[in-house]
């Protein structure tokens, strides 16, 4: 009973900052998800209008609808994952199905002949930004064993606060190591309860320097990240037409995030000699917060044939928080490590991330009836992207990190809609640029997609297929293991929308 009872207390414990770049990049972009009219152009709206996930580009789209609608859309995504690390390679393939968008837009319009406004739109919609359902799985032979994980935080940690004291258990010495002093010594903690490292000198409580027990030239890795959640967006809009050939329109943004995330290491093939045959490491991430943005946006006629549209969407301020569980297993651990598990878990405190704004510039070609062409640049810096308390000292050092590895991101979709009566048939295209100045951790991203419409006239049915490739250099841990593998992630969503005018 009291080892329940001290998990329970414990539990409350804020514990000290682990959030870095990476936390940054999961938030940062959107896909291109939303309407299958959207999908079906790679999301080249932004001088369109006339799309409740045009939104999302330029608020000013809602004003170009000519009346009232709802639309809800439905999608199937595919997930396929090719890594290459030392001399292996892993493939992986998830599938999943979701409601990513529901929307309507109410459009009122002007009842008096003198205003030169002439009408009013409501819109309210729900957009799914990013999908993190997704597998990996890493294998290969390596000469970098997940014991220098634990050197490399473990070196320079005095080693007399590590011991467990007198009547205290395995889990509760954890978890204040990580409430008090932090998440390094927290993890020197666990190597060394793990078995997998040693002090240089036990007698003496002020040792920083320790050693491994694991004996390899090369050791064989087998490694999976799982992620399941998302990051979905509520907007809500309201637009006007003013006179012939301008639309004005502002959105508030409230964004809702949930992210697990389970990665498992095992490794194995030590020499004969090493005491260490086997180790296993999990991790459990649990991100869950909300966040907040707006945007401002206007379209503009030129003539019958040619927009222009010009957006602006804020920063986007993410209030999130953080737990944690880890496990571990070798030859030599403790023997009540088994106490140190899924149901220990890290409550950190809630922290904030601020993506940067974003300006997107908007032309578009309307040939009357028979179709459409339309292009959209945007323009990103995320070397300002910033975690926040910027007081934190840890914070501001990620924060400069970030600034010198991040970069601005340049953005370019081009869609086309070719109509046959009733029928419209859809194509796009999609360039996003590294957020990294090298451009070498995560690659370009090119995105490819064709649809189908059909207009009963009182409502529309549309398919899209979407499909987008980037290469990604992941180390497996930040810290220890510093060759990457190389990933090749493609995604494929196939969506089916509907849309009923009234």
């Amino acid at each position: 009973m009291k080892r329940n009872y001290t998990f329970i207390l414990l539990l409350v414990c804020a514990f000290a900052s682990a959030q870095n770049i990476n936390d940054v990049l999961r938030l940062s972009g959107e896909g291109t998800y939303g309407t299958a009219r959207f999908q079906g152009l790679n999301g080249a709206f932004g001088a369109l209008g006339g799309d409740l996930s045009a939104l999302n580009v330029n608020p000013a789209g809602s004003a170009v609808f000519n009346n009232s609608l709802l639309s809800l859309t439905g999608s199937n995504y595919n997930i396929k994952n090719d890594s290459r690390y030392f001399n292996g390679s892993r493939n992986t393939s998830l599938n999943s199905l979701d409601l990513n968008q529901v929307g309507g837009v109410f459009v009122f319009k002007s009842t008096s002949n003198n205003s030169p406004w002439r009408k009013i739109a409501l819109a309210f919609n729900y957009d799914l930004v990013k999908n993190f359902d997704d597998d990996l799985l890493v294998s290969g032979n390596s000469d970098q064993g997940i014991d220098n994980y634990f050197l490399d935080l473990a070196n320079g940690v005095p080693f007399g606060p590590l011991l467990i004291q007198d009547g205290e258990f395995i889990e509760e010495a954890y978890l204040d190591i990580g409430a008090t002093l932090g998440f390094v010594d927290q993890q020197a903690f666990l190597g060394y309860y793990g078995g997998i490292i040693d002090p240089v000198d036990f007698s003496d409580d002020n040792n920083t320097d320790y050693i491994s027990n694991a004996i390899y030239n090369t050791v064989n890795q087998d490694y999976s990240q799982s992620t399941t959640g998302y990051n979905s967006k509520f907007t809500a809009n309201l637009a006007s037409q003013y006179g012939d050939n301008l639309y004005l329109g502002a959105s508030i943004n409230i964004h809702s995030i949930l992210l697990d995330k389970l990665t498992q290491l095992s490794e194995r093939g030590f020499n004969a000699e090493s005491e260490i045959q086997n180790i296993t490491f999990d991790n459990l991430l649990r991100t869950q917060g909300n966040g907040f943005s707006f945007s401002l946006g206007a379209i503009g006629k030129l003539n019958e044939n040619f927009r222009i549209g010009g957006s602006y969407q804020s920063p986007t301020w993410y209030n999130l928080s953080d737990e944690t569980s880890q496990r571990i297993y070798s030859d030599l651990a403790d023997s009540d490590i088994s106490f140190i598990n899924f149901n220990i878990i890290n409550v950190y405190e809630d922290y904030t991330i601020k993506i940067p704004g974003k300006l997107t510039g908007s032309l578009a070609m309307i040939f009357g009836k028979d179709g459409l062409l339309s292009f959209d640049y945007s323009y990103q810096d995320m070397s300002k992207a910033e975690l926040r308390p910027g007081s934190d000292p840890s914070f501001a050092s990620e924060n400069e990190f970030i600034s010198d590895k991040l970069s601005a991101v340049s953005t370019f979709r081009l869609g086309g809609e070719y109509r046959i009566e009733a029928l419209s048939l859809r194509a796009g295209y999609r360039f996003e640029q590294s957020p990294y100045a090298s451009g070498n951790t995560i690659g370009d991203l090119n995105g490819y997609s064709g649809g189908i419409g059909y207009n009963f006239g009182g409502s529309r049915l549309d398919l899209s297929y979407n499909y987008s490739t980037q290469d990604i250099s992941k180390q497996l841990f930040d810290v220890g293991l510093p060759t990457p593998a190389s990933i090749t992630n493609k995604n494929s969503v196939i969506s089916l929308g509907y849309t009923l005018n009234f």
